[in-house]
Parts: structure tokens; sequence; C-alpha cells
């Protein structure tokens, strides 16, 4: 099976009770973004090769992003208007700015975390568009570059605005690029935690958060104050993010035992995701200080591994972080051990 790009960091499932329960405005925006999202990504595949990128030649140099930013002008035709190109000085426009600095913070804690040279480790140019649509409420990696809606300003304010979004989106071309994980049920969900775990180390790095001074949350600046919820996901506590008379609960399940079997969502990637978040975040808590030291070493290079089957499920994928912190911490070391009770806790038992 080949894999299959990610839809979007807003799941279908939210936009859906959108349509059944929000304003007449609200509805209009969660129907547009649905009836685009499919026409407007590129077939499946790696992350395209820069030279097809005419916008922006050539690659950075190693630890130099090479950035470039966008303006659709509300339409919904990429790549737009070039607004911002690398080291050039702020716009004013709040969402060109963000989109730079959340390139410029993402390509940063790639290079210093994990020594990697962009998406593909080759010093893949990075491209934003902004202002796509109109009130567009999504944000999605679609092979070659990024793309932010400006929300409905009811229930998402503009996708700019949260860094761990940013970061989990391009987070899907890293997962593109070295694993190529089937985006459809376990191996689907996988691929979703681990933009998820990308995403909120770089928020932890940006700031030099701890993993007990971190909130563990992913999308909590993209709520207006008029919805009932803190963020769109919570990996401390799946299931908790959210409880909103449109948005309904939080489902995300973060033990095995509430696992979610479902043909939507390509399998429940958005859903189930939450155990594997779960796990993660047991880990990098138990061992401490900046999570992306360890357990986020961890994870990254288990991304790396060339034995990571692109249809691995949760234990394949469980016992190979095992396999990992081994390798770099020691047998039975406390890495190690962390690891295991943390998978262990969520109802996966590596093999």
């Amino acid at each position: 099976m080949s894999a299959v790009l990610p839809r979007g960091f807003i799941p279908p499932y939210i936009l859906d009770r959108i349509i059944r329960n929000g304003s007449q405005h609200q509805r209009q925006c969660a129907l547009s973004t649905l009836a685009h999202v499919e026409q407007l990504l590129p077939n499946p595949g790696p992350p395209r090769r820069q030279e097809e990128n005419t916008l922006l030649p050539g690659r950075g140099q190693p630890g130099q992003p090479l950035r470039s930013i966008h303006d659709a002008q509300h339409l919904m035709q990429l790549p737009g208007v070039v607004v911002r190109a690398e080291g050039q000085p702020a716009t004013g426009d709040a969402a060109v700015d963000e989109a730079y600095d959340a390139l410029g913070a993402t390509y940063e804690f790639f290079w210093e975390a994990f020594g990697r040279d962009s998406i593909d480790n080759q010093g893949f140019a990075l491209m934003g568009t902004v202002h796509y649509g109109d009130g567009y409420e999504n944000a999605f990696w679609n092979g070659a570059q990024m793309v932010f809606g400006d929300g409905d300003g009811e229930i998402f304010q503009r996708f700019t605005r949260s860094l761990d979004v940013v970061a989990h989106e391009l987070a899907h071309g890293v997962t593109e690029s070295e694993a190529g994980l089937v985006y459809f049920n376990q191996p689907g969900a996988l691929n979703e935690s681990l933009s998820d775990v990308f995403g909120v180390l770089t928020r932890q790095f940006a700031l030099k958060q701890t993993a007990d001074q971190a909130d563990w949350l992913i999308g909590a600046e993209l709520l207006t104050d008029k919805v009932s919820g803190i963020a769109l996901r919570s990996m401390a506590n799946p299931g908790s993010a959210y409880d909103d008379p449109v948005l309904g609960k939080d489902p995300q399940p973060g033990h095995m035992r509430d696992f979610i079997v479902t043909r939507d969502d390509n399998g429940g990637v958005h859903l189930n995701s939450g155990i594997p978040n779960h796990a993660f975040y047991r880990a990098a808590m138990a061992l401490g200080g900046f999570a992306w030291e360890k357990a986020g070493r961890i994870w990254y290079e288990t991304l790396c591994d060339r034995r990571l089957a692109n249809d691995a499920d949760f234990k394949g994928f469980a016992s190979l972080t095992m396999d990992t912190a081994e390798r770099l911490f020691g047998a039975a070391s406390d890495e190690w051990t962390a690891v295991k009770q943390a998978w262990t806790d969520v109802g996966v038992e590596p093999g």
C-alpha cells in the first residue's frame, strides 16, 4: 500500500460537527474547507525535489533555513504572491510574519536537536502560503509547501498563531521523507502522533521548557474565547482538550482499551493517535529535563530507523523505540525502562 498524504490539521470529524451544529457562517466555512481540501492535495509521494520549486531555487546552507512566504489573497490558488523571502524584514502582516518565524523555529529545532537539515535533511527550502481561501479552517502540508487558512474568526483563529501546528504539519514532511508511514489505521495514527510529538517539542524547544513546565497541548492558540476548550488535543490527558456545544467532546482515547475502530478519518488517524501521544508524554515526564534530549531523540531516531515499515502498527513502533533506547542509552537503562513502562501504561506491549 502506498503512503497517503495527510488531509490537514483539523480532522474531518470536527468539520462535520461544525456543519451539523454551527452558525450559518461557521457551516459555510467548514463546508468550503471540506469541499476543497481533497482536490488541492497532490498525488501521494515523498517531498517534491527542490528543482521543481522554481519560485525558490536552490537549497539552504546547512544550519540556515531558506524560507519564502506567499499571500494567496483569499483565493484557493497556490502558491500566491511572494511577500517575504529569507532575510527580509517583517511585513507587519501578522500571518506572514508568524509563518516566517514559525518555519524558522521549526527548522532550528530539527537542526539543533537532531542535526537535521530541513524536511529532507538536504536543505529543502521552506515555502508557506497564508490568507488561503475565505474563512478556510485548516493548515496542511501538501508535499511541497505549507498552507495556512485564516479561520472563521468565531471558532478558529488564523492557523499561523500556533507554532506547534506549523511544526506538526512540517513534521509530516519529515515522516514522509524517512518512513512513508501509510496514512491509514495504526500507521496513520503513528504518522499523526509523530507530528504532534515534534510539534510540541518544537514549541518546548523555542520556550526552553522542561517536560514538567510544558502544557502538552496541541493547537492551544487556535480556539477563540467563544469555544469551551483549551486546545485541539492534549497529550497529557487525551480526550480532555474541549467539550463544546458545536465541536462536541474531544473523542481521543489514551489507552488501547478505548481504541476506536472506524472507517472515518482514514481509520481514526486523528483519534487513535492519542494513544502513542500519551505514551510519549509518559516517557518524557518519567525522564524529566528537556523532552527533546532523551524521549524526543529516541522517537526521532526510531522514525529514521530503516527497519520501521511503512505499515508499522503501535506494537512494532514501540518495539523499535525500545531498541533505540537500548542502543543510545544501554540495556535496562533508565531511558529503556521509562520507554517500556510508558507503552505498557497505554496498553501497548512491545514485542
